[in-house]
């Protein structure tokens, strides 16, 4: 099932334009959905979700109408946002079971045997009886992650998930979402690059509320591919290689800057070729969209 966003526009107070003009075609799998902080990310996941209006555009999730049918909406959907409240002094398995009430499940039976499996698919079984207040980060998503998988939903959207998480929480955690999309689209909204390259088959880069990019994360690298370069120089030259070449990014190494630039032929200069990767191709679309805006 195919969710279609079709010229989604919304603005703010002052003048703020959260999103521009966004369409996306994003099929069932997990699909990344990348950019900085204040890209419009979460306002688009908040819209998806049917908790606020656009100011113009259309989406449809298969044959639902969400802006004018979201209760449809609601019925097939969860979402994990990036900020979300749980009861401390609750145990995992009577949070669950609290939120499965919630959610409509309201014969005893068969809440106790939902939450026993979601339990057993997010990996907090052996922990249930434990109060949520004492979870570690990843535990606490995983627990999230369960509670919008109640309603065993055919649209999970999940808000910026692994943020603060060690490497062996967040693999984890994107291993279940990796699981879950056997039986759902998944949308996750991240400013995390590896995210994305570990688990999405399909991307979009969003900037400023306008969409820079879209498709597999390997047709995105091979649009790079043969035009990135690289050198070593001295911190204090970063200024000036800025200046003359068209550096998407730079990062320091023991005494010294290794910048990447992007350019059609050789630089010359010591520059030698770079095999890109997902994380060149994120510098060089956000470097793009600052060049367009800054000619304007």
């Amino acid at each position: 099932m195919t969710l279609r966003i079709e010229h989604l526009s919304k603005s703010y107070g002052l003048g703020v334009r959260a999103l521009d003009d966004v369409s996306l075609s994003i099929p069932a799998g997990v699909f990344g959905l990348l950019g900085p902080n204040g890209a419009g990310k979460s306002t688009l996941m908040r819209t998806l979700a049917t908790l606020q209006q656009p100011d113009s555009g259309r989406i449809h999730f298969g044959d639902i109408d969400v802006l004018a049918q979201p209760g449809r909406l609601r019925a097939v959907l969860g979402y994990l946002p990036q900020d979300f409240g749980l009861y401390p002094t609750m145990r995992a398995d009577e949070t669950l079971d609290h939120f499965a009430t919630l959610k409509g499940l309201t014969r005893d039976a068969e809440r106790r045997e939902r939450v026993q499996a979601l339990l057993q698919q997010v990996n907090l079984w052996e922990v249930r009886a434990q109060r949520v207040g004492g979870f570690s980060g990843g535990m606490r998503q995983r627990l999230g992650i369960a509670i919008a998988l109640i309603g065993a939903p055919r649209l999970l959207i999940v808000d910026e998930p692994t943020a603060g998480l060690d490497p062996a929480e967040r693999n984890r955690l994107l291993d279940l979402l990796t699981d879950i999309a056997g039986d759902a689209l998944v949308l996750l909204s991240t400013h995390l690059v590896e995210d994305v390259r570990d688990i999405c088959a399909c991307m979009a880069v969003l900037d400023a509320g306008h969409v820079v990019a879209q498709g597999a994360p390997e047709q995105l690298i091979d649009a790079i591919r043969g035009r990135l370069w690289r050198k070593r120089i001295a911190r204090d030259e970063r200024d000036a290689y800025r200046t003359r070449y068209a550096v998407i990014s730079s990062r320091r190494v023991a005494g010294g800057t290794t910048v990447h630039v992007v350019s059609e032929t050789d630089p010359g200069n010591g520059f030698s070729p770079l095999e890109p990767d997902l994380e060149d191709v994120y510098f060089h679309l956000l470097c793009d969209r600052k060049a367009v805006d800054g000619s304007h």
